[in-house]
């Protein structure tokens, strides 16, 4: 047991894990490296290179965000951070050696699978996750190869959420201009092939409570060549009454597509539809393809609590589709041995200290921040806030911390066990070369595609 008197002292340095490089896990070790104690921070990921979702899922037309990089390689470049990449949490790696090696752990790893629909027809080729889509074409080595069915007219985009809107906008953006993103080349020439011309979106309740914020939906009316379509009698399902008490970024996007409705399409080639108060009942197939949807219309009803909810009216309609993108949520995947609450889709915890599945006791030196935390909301930024509030309780729990009177140091038994972990010196060599031949191609970077490529890079 170590003394709590000496923990984060000079000669017992409090020794944290995270695991995941995301802006949740930046976040949390800049806040822990902040503290007015001595500690030593390790950073794990699976994959040789770091910042998870900043890389992997912010849109390629959105290089203003990734600019939050900067943050990161400052807490990165902090004498007493390192990162280990290419090291795999339940096999490189289990949580008993992390005991062995570090008072706390924190867990970083977000949501990286998403929810199904949960209807017929959902197993068709040309039925996609938003997920996989998004990491596609934003280079994750994980998706390479993958091939999308974007040779249709019209396809559909289920969601009315921000990631929704990137997949839309992507979808619809001139090509030329998304080739000189960090997009991958793969997915340019896909899109350069593809036949889309029309969007529907489809959201399940009505326009003021469309979860998208209104930049993203005013980016894709603001595409060249790009109308946005919204219909008549979803906008009649508002009252006057209804949008003057709106929050402000609902009525913003209110106001926004009443605009929309007034204007009305000006001919353009593309279109993004919104059909508000739609939800999908089947997805129909033609030789085991999507080849249609049906969706049923919704009202709204006001329950208890005071929230509006949809209820099924009964009535359908089917548009021909080739494609469908289901952007509905995101679930965290169990992690070995970490408690996991698989109704939320995310690890066990309150405000952040992991608990027991069946007994809801915090389980000592274990916690958790960002997605896996507390579910897929909010956006880079709202990290932030909540792994500071997670690192609070660390401090708070250092009287009682239990852990190694000595931890050893897990490179060691990283290179015992043959594991080439990646050090961000090594990620910075990666880094030039992305951006070397980004630039020798006219784009932003050129992401590796694969975890073998990088590793090559690297000589190893």
């Amino acid at each position: 047991m170590t003394s709590s008197q000496t923990v984060g002292s000079a000669d017992n340095p409090l020794h944290v894990a995270i695991i995941g490089s995301g802006p949740s896990g930046f976040y949390a070790a800049d806040a822990l490296l902040k503290a007015d104690l001595e500690t030593r921070v390790d950073v794990f990921d699976r994959l040789p290179v770091p910042f998870g979702l900043v890389r992997y899922g912010v849109a390629p037309d959105h290089q203003n965000i990734k600019a939050v990089i900067k943050a990161y390689e400052k807490t990165a470049a902090h004498p007493d951070f390192r990162f280990f990449g290419n090291v795999n949490f339940g096999s490189d790696l289990r949580l008993d050696d992390l005991r062995n090696h570090y008072h706390q752990i924190v867990f970083a790893v977000g949501c990286e699978s998403d929810r199904s629909l949960g209807i017929p027809g959902e197993d068709l080729e040309g039925s996609y996750s938003a997920t996989e889509f998004v990491a596609w074409y934003n280079g994750h080595p994980d998706y390479a190869g993958r091939q999308f069915e974007l040779g249709h007219t019209r396809v559909a985009v289920i969601g009315v959420g921000n990631v929704a809107m990137d997949v839309t906008r992507v979808l619809l953006k001139d090509r030329d201009a998304l080739a000189a993103t960090d997009m991958t080349d793969e997915a340019v020439a896909a899109l350069r092939q593809a036949g889309v011309r029309e969007v529907l979106v489809l959201g399940r309740r009505g326009p003021a409570q469309a979860a998208f914020s209104p930049k993203e939906i005013k980016e894709i009316a603001e595409l060249d060549g790009v109308d946005v379509i919204v219909r008549q009698q979803d906008m009649d399902s508002l009252a006057l009454d209804e949008i003057e008490q709106l929050e402000r970024d609902a009525r913003k996007n209110v106001d926004f597509l009443l605009d929309r409705l007034a204007e009305g399409p000006s001919g353009a080639d593309r279109q993004a539809q919104l059909l508000f108060l739609a939800s999908p009942r089947e997805l129909i197939g033609t030789d085991g393809k999507v080849s249609a949807i049906v969706i049923e219309r919704n009202r709204l009803e006001t329950d208890e609590s005071g929230r509006q909810r949809a209820v099924a009216t009964g009535e359908t309609e089917t548009f021909d589709v080739g494609a469908v993108f289901r952007s509905i949520g995101y679930n965290g995947i169990p992690l070995p041995d970490v408690p996991f609450n698989d109704a939320w889709g995310i690890i066990s915890n309150v405000d952040g200290r992991v608990t027991d599945a069946e007994s809801g006791d915090a389980v000592p030196g274990l916690y958790a921040v960002g997605w896996i935390k507390r579910g897929p909301s909010g956006l880079v930024g709202t990290n932030k806030a909540d792994s500071n509030a997670t690192v609070q309780l660390m401090l708070e729990d250092l009287p009682t911390i239990a852990g190694p009177e000595q931890p050893g140091d897990i490179a060691a038994l990283l290179a015992d066990r043959g594991v080439q972990a990646v050090s961000f010196d090594d990620w910075k060599q990666l880094d030039q070369q992305e951006l070397d031949n980004g630039q020798a191609a006219g784009k932003v970077r050129r992401k590796f595609a694969t975890v073998a490529e990088m590793m090559a890079a690297l000589g190893r």
